[in-house]
């Protein structure tokens, strides 16, 4: 097996591990501490705001200096020393800043790993989605485990502790990894330009942001919508380790047969079966109705992620490789997900979980529609599109 290849299997893995215990078990956490859902949504949704603003910085910078091993390795460090900070906060608003700074480091770090992943394969003869797919192994193990791992620790109170364990793997691996060696023109600020002169691209972004908006919500809010039905915190673990584990066959064989449809397409019909998949989530009463509903994933997120990664690279020049990812990441993790945790703690708070899925529904319709209307456009204004 290739070595690089190899590292990069065992960075995805752990890096979504880590993510596995901050998505699934934060809400959880803070909800143990005394917040309420408005508070939990606005902490959840601090971050990715904060961190939209950087996240494309750190793609030009890795561009830039043709590293992304070196602009990891920093983040990651950062990451870990402000989750400190986190865990030990007692106040508040410390807390507050704390989840911050964390998200500022830890957020950038999903894109650039994915852009020296798509630069490899292709080198190789791989596919992302055969690489890819250890995440989602990664976030399913930490997501099942974490709960059975917090209970013998003593409770959810034991978080932080879980949390700085499973990066120690993550940097030692880091240093197994090689730089990929660059494409085409040195990286410029005017070359960002091309970005946005492109419309296709930032039509394409802003259709991200709507149809993702519900996804993020729900990432935000699962665990206390579980938790507000009944469910355990291992119930709760497992509903976010099905919706990863069920993602693994389409990482593995979409990316094979990508090129037959257009990625709007794709992503158009996504949005529509995410619409129904969220009003089965509005109807839903019992922890196990809600927990089999995360098996939607394997024909919706994955789909999407997949369709849009592929579409960000086909679109935009090599050396704007992890700027491009980076943007794309900002929208999804940053834009969506501020406006999903926030619109969802609302609504929570005020009319009941079934209405932020009622939300969901209607929002996933829209986005999904929208990518549709710009394809049929698309093909209407000319025979073929590159």
């Amino acid at each position: 097996m290739d070595k690089q290849l190899g590292t990069l299997r065992g960075l995805q893995f752990w890096l979504y591990a880590a993510s596995g215990v901050a998505t699934p078990f934060l809400p959880l956490y803070f909800a143990e501490k005394g917040y309420s859902s408005s508070q939990i949504g606005a902490m959840l949704m601090a971050g990715p705001l904060i961190a939209i603003f950087f996240q494309p910085i750190w793609g030009y910078v890795s561009d830039r200096m043709q590293t992304v091993k070196k602009v990891v390795f920093l983040l990651w460090i950062l990451t870990i020393l402000f989750s400190i900070g986190l865990f030990v906060s007692e106040a508040y608003a410390m807390t507050f800043m704390f989840i911050i700074l964390m998200y500022v480091f830890f957020q950038p770090s999903f894109p650039l790993l994915d852009s020296i992943t798509i630069q490899a394969v292709e080198r190789r003869g791989a596919t992302y989605g055969s690489i890819r797919l250890f995440g989602s192994l990664g976030f399913t193990a930490i997501a099942v485990a974490g709960g059975y791992i917090l209970e013998a620790m003593g409770g959810i109170q034991q978080l932080g502790y879980l949390f700085w364990g499973v990066w120690i793997i993550p940097i030692l691996l880091l240093f197994r990894l090689k730089d990929e060696p660059a494409e085409g023109e040195r990286m410029t600020l005017r070359s960002i330009q091309g970005i946005f002169g492109n419309k296709s691209f930032l039509l394409f972004l802003l259709l991200v942001f709507v149809i993702t908006i519900p996804h993020r919500m729900n990432d935000a809010m699962f665990g206390l919508y579980m938790k507000e039905n009944g469910a355990s915190d291992t119930q709760v673990g497992w509903g976010f380790a099905l919706s990863a584990i069920v993602e693994l066959p389409a990482f593995l064989l979409l990316s094979r047969y990508l090129k037959r449809i257009h990625e709007f397409v794709l992503i158009g019909i996504v949005g529509i079966l995410y619409s129904i998949r969220w009003l089965f989530y509005a109807w839903a009463s019992e922890p196990w109705q809600i927990l089999l509903l995360q098996a939607g994933a394997s024909v919706t997120f994955a789909i999407f992620w997949i369709s849009a990664v592929h579409y960000t690279v086909r679109v935009l020049p090599r050396q704007l490789g992890a700027t491009g990812q980076s943007l794309l990441a900002m929208v999804f993790l940053g834009l969506a997900g501020m406006t999903g945790a926030t619109v969802g703690g609302w609504l929570n708070d005020n009319y009941g979980g079934s209405s932020m899925y009622y939300f969901a529904a209607v929002v996933s319709l829209i986005g999904g529609l929208g990518f549709l209307a710009a394809e049929y456009a698309a093909r209407m204004k000319k025979p073929a599109r590159a």
